[in-house]
C-alpha cells in the first residue's frame, strides 16, 4: 500500500501533467480526467461518452486506443490518421487497461504515442505478427496452439475443415483435449516432454487418431512441440496432416498389387492347365476310340455293354472338364468384349458341381433366356463367379441350397446377378467390411480375406457395382450388377 503522502504526490503529478489524460469505462464512459481539460472543452467531461463529448460520434471512433486495448486486453498503440489534424481536436493515441482481480475496471487515455523508438518497436512487432498470422493461415496442414489449460490459442482454417469446428467455436469452447480419443491427449504430453522423440519439448511425425466435430475418427501425421519461456511451458503447438487421402492411395495400391498378384498366379494355372489338358488328351483320346471299337467289333453281353458305355461317358465327360477348364483359364489380355453371362456362370458351375464340397447343395438356376451382352473380360468374369460361388459353398459347410439369378433392368441399362445361400448369413456389423483387402473371418490359415476384395475390384473394373445383403440365420445373397454392351462398344468391336 501507498502512503498517504506517496498517494498525494502522485496525484498532484497527475494534475500537473500538461497533456491530456483521462479515464475511460469499458463502456466509454468518462470517469476521470486530468486537470484543465474542462476548461479546453468548455463544459463539464465527467459522465460523458468520449466519442460524442470530442467528436460528436454516436458510435466509438475507427481509430481508437481504448477501443483496441478493449479488444485485446492489452496497452494498444494506435497511429496518427487524418482525422486527429485539426488541432481542437481530442486524440486517443495510446491507452492501457487498469485491472482488479484480473479483470479490466477502466483504461487510461493519452493524447500523444510513444517515443519514436517506441513506434518503430511496435510498428516491427505488428509487422511481424502480421507475417507469422499470415503463415499459420496459409498452412497446409491443421495448426492448432493452445494454453497450459488446454484453451485453444490459434485455429487455422485448414484445422477448421479437418475437425468440423468453426474458428470461432473453438476459440471460444473447445478444449484441446477434445480433439484426441481417450487418454490420448496426456500420452502425448509425455512424449512431448522425454528425449526420445525428436528432442526434449518435440515430437516428430507422430501417427495417431483425432476426433472430429461429429464423432468420427480421422488419422493424422502430427508435429508438435512445446512453447516455454525460459524453462516454463507456457503452451503446445502442433501442426495436424491427414492422413486419410494417403491411406485410401496406399489401400489402393495394396489392392492393385493383390491384383496383380492374382493375375500372375491365374496365368500359371493358365499354362499349367494347358500342359495337362495336352497330357490327358492324348490318353482320354485312346481310351474314347478302343471303347468304341470294342463296342462295335465284338458281340458283348448287355452288362459288359452297360459298363464299356459308361467308361465312354466318363471318358467324355473328363474331355469335356478338361475343356472348359482351359477355357476357363485362358488369358485373354484383359480383352474387352461382348459375352454371355448365363454361359460364363453355367461354365463355372459345371467346374464346380461335382466338386465333394458341392455333393450335398442343391443349386437352383434362374437364368433370363433373353439376357443382352455384357461388354467385359471374360478371364476376370470367371475368376468372379467362380470366388463369389465357393464362398457361398465354404460358408453353408458343404450343406445348403444355392440360388443363382440372372436379369435385365432396362432402367439402368444393366444386367444383374443375384448369388443367394442358405448359410448363416453375415452378422451386422461385419457386413460394411466384407469387401475391404485381407479382411476375413475364418480362422488363421484357412483365409486370405482377398476373394471378396478380389471380387469387388473385378466388377469395378468392368464398370459395375457389387453389394450384399445378409439377415443373420437366413443366409446371404451377392448382388452384381453389370452394364450392358452399348452401341459404341458394338461400334468399337466392328472397328
Amino acid at each position: 500500500m501507498r502512503s498517504e503522502t506517496e498517494t498525494q504526490y502522485l496525484l498532484k503529478a497527475v494534475e500537473a501533467f500538461r497533456r491530456r489524460l483521462i479515464v475511460i469505462s469499458p463502456e466509454f464512459k468518462i470517469l476521470a480526467a486530468n486537470s484543465g481539460l474542462e476548461g479546453r472543452v468548455g463544459e463539464p467531461i465527467v459522465g460523458r461518452l468520449c466519442h460524442q463529448l470530442f467528436y460528436d460520434r454516436a458510435e466509438p471512433c475507427v481509430s481508437c486506443a481504448v477501443q483496441k486495448a478493449r479488444e485485446t486486453g492489452r496497452p494498444a498503440l494506435q497511429p496518427k490518421t487524418v482525422e486527429y489534424a485539426e488541432l481542437d481536436k481530442f486524440p486517443c493515441l495510446y491507452a492501457y487497461p487498469i485491472f482488479t482481480d484480473d479483470k479490466i475496471e477502466a483504461f487510461v487515455s493519452l493524447d500523444f504515442d510513444l517515443p519514436a523508438r517506441g513506434e518503430i518497436h511496435e510498428s516491427l512487432t505488428s509487422s511481424s505478427f502480421k507475417l507469422l498470422r499470415n503463415l499459420i493461415l496459409s498452412a497446409v496442414d491443421g495448426v492448432i496452439a493452445a494454453n497450459k489449460q488446454g484453451r485453444i490459442l490459434i485455429f487455422n482454417d485448414v484445422a477448421a475443415e479437418l475437425f468440423g469446428y468453426r474458428v470461432e467455436e473453438a476459440l471460444e469452447g473447445l478444449d484441446i483435449r477434445g480433439i484426441y480419443p481417450d487418454q490420448q491427449a496426456y500420452e502425448i504430453m509425455k512424449m512431448l516432454r522425454s528425449d526420445q522423440y525428436g528432442g526434449r519439448g518435440k515430437l516428430r511425425s507422430y501417427e495417431v487418431e483425432v476426433v472430429h466435430k461429429s464423432g468420427e475418427r480421422i488419422p493424422i501425421s502430427l508435429n508438435a512441440s512445446i512453447v516455454y519461456e525460459g524453462e516454463q511451458e507456457v503452451a503446445t503447438i502442433g501442426f495436424f496432416h491427414d492422413l486419410r487421402e494417403t491411406q485410401r492411395m496406399k489401400e489402393e495400391l495394396e489392392k492393385t498389387q493383390v491384383q496383380l498378384l492374382q493375375s500372375e498366379k491365374m496365368a500359371s494355372l493358365g499354362k499349367l492347365a494347358a500342359g495337362v489338358a495336352h497330357q490327358l488328351n492324348n490318353p482320354l483320346a485312346g481310351i474314347t476310340l478302343y471303347t468304341r471299337l470294342v463296342m462295335e467289333d465284338y458281340n458283348l453281353e448287355e452288362g459288359a455293354r452297360k459298363d464299356l458305355l459308361r467308361v465312354l461317358e466318363d471318358a467324355e465327360r473328363c474331355r469335356d472338364t478338361v475343356k472348359e477348364l482351359l477355357e476357363f483359364t485362358r488369358q485373354t489380355r484383359h480383352l474387352m468384349q461382348p459375352h454371355d453371362i448365363n454361359r460364363a456362370i453355367t461354365r463355372t458351375l459345371f467346374l464346380l458341381e461335382n466338386q465333394p464340397l458341392f455333393q450335398n447343395i442343391i443349386i437352383e438356376k434362374d437364368l433370363d433366356a433373353v439376357l443382352p451382352s455384357v461388354y467385359s473380360d471374360i478371364q476376370q468374369l470367371n475368376h468372379l463367379f467362380m470366388n463369389i460361388i465357393l464362398n457361398a459353398a465354404q460358408a453353408m459347410g458343404g450343406k445348403g441350397e444355392l440360388n443363382v439369378k440372372t436379369l435385365f433392368l432396362p432402367e439402368t441399362e444393366q444386367v444383374r446377378i443375384e448369388i443367394a445361400d442358405t448359410g448363416p448369413g453375415i452378422p451386422e456389423h461385419i457386413l460394411p467390411h466384407i469387401f475391404a483387402p485381407f479382411f476375413t473371418t475364418k480362422p488363421e490359415g484357412e483365409g486370405t480375406g482377398l476373394g471378396l476384395s478380389l471380387a469387388y475390384g473385378i466388377v469395378e473394373n468392368q464398370g459395375g457395382n457389387i453389394k450384399a445383403r445378409s439377415v443373420p440365420g437366413e443366409g446371404a445373397t451377392f448382388i452384381i450388377e453389370l452394364p450392358v454392351m452399348s452401341k459404341t462398344d458394338e461400334g468399337s468391336k466392328d472397328e
